[in-house]
């Protein structure tokens, strides 16, 4: 029975320390630096999480944007708020920091209207290819602070360059 225990936690460590292992490589792979630049593509992504008005409201996105070499961004996406669907459409700019970190400052439109802005805290990942962010702010039009907990995931379908 020691035996097994052993040998369990001896593969587990090895285990972890393997995929820490091909976790960094993949990050050194090209030295680990992000740029708008290297980011640019087409990406697509799903948002979930809640708005807090006086009650919380789940809320849901899937959605796609393009990103250019300069940091500019045009997208659409299908959000749900508590049930309630509707087709929108985001312009904005990104920021990219070389630790991969980076800021997108989104409008949101839905019929040419503009309804909100965001601002969106973005980890570039996997080299490049896939991103996760956390929403820092929402914003309506009229300047009302949105409290919201909204986290995105988002892959890479094109680059906007040559990898």
């Amino acid at each position: 029975m020691k035996r097994n225990i052993a040998r369990t936690t001896f593969v587990i460590i090895s285990a972890v320390t393997l995929s820490m292992a091909l976790a960094s490589a993949a990050y050194a792979e090209d030295g680990g630096s992000c740029s708008t630049a290297n980011v640019a593509g087409k990406w697509a992504y799903t948002y979930t999480g809640t708005v807090i008005f006086p009650t919380a409201i789940p809320v849901a996105t899937v959605g796609s944007f393009t990103q250019d070499t300069k940091g500019n961004l045009a997208g659409s996406q299908n959000r749900s708020l508590g049930g309630v669907s509707a087709q929108e459409t985001i312009t904005g700019t990104v920021t990219v920091n070389g630790d991969c970190t980076g800021t997108l400052n989104a409008n949101v439109y839905q019929s040419g209207q503009l309804v909100r802005t965001a601002v969106i805290d973005l980890v570039y990942d996997n080299n490049r290819r896939h991103l996760r962010a956390i929403f820092q702010s929402a914003t309506l039009p009229d300047g009302t602070n949105l409290p919201v907990v909204i986290t995105i995931d988002g892959m890479r379908i094109t680059s906007g360059h040559d990898d």
